[in-house]
């Protein structure tokens, strides 16, 4: 399940030319925060699947929503606290 939304969340991915140190720069734009910039292309996209990494276990962690993706979901159990 895990594997699956992460693809899909790739899938989602949208990269651009800027003007910039770095200028290559993709998002994930359902995906609030995951960004990444790099030298080049690769390295953006290596940087970009680093940082979804980074928000999919935050928001797991955190017990934060995560939105579906093309009907892919990634549901996971309520935290108890005590």
């Amino acid at each position: 399940m895990l594997m699956e939304y992460y693809q899909e969340a790739l899938n989602h991915a949208q990269y651009e030319i800027i003007e910039d140190d770095l200028p290559y720069y993709g998002e994930i734009p359902q995906l609030p925060g995951v960004w990444a910039s790099g030298n080049s292309l690769e390295e953006c996209r290596r940087n970009l699947a680093s940082a979804l990494d980074d928000w999919l276990l935050i928001s797991i962690a955190k017990g934060l929503p995560i939105p579906v993706l093309s009907g892919c979901s990634l549901s996971y159990p309520e935290r108890v606290t005590a």
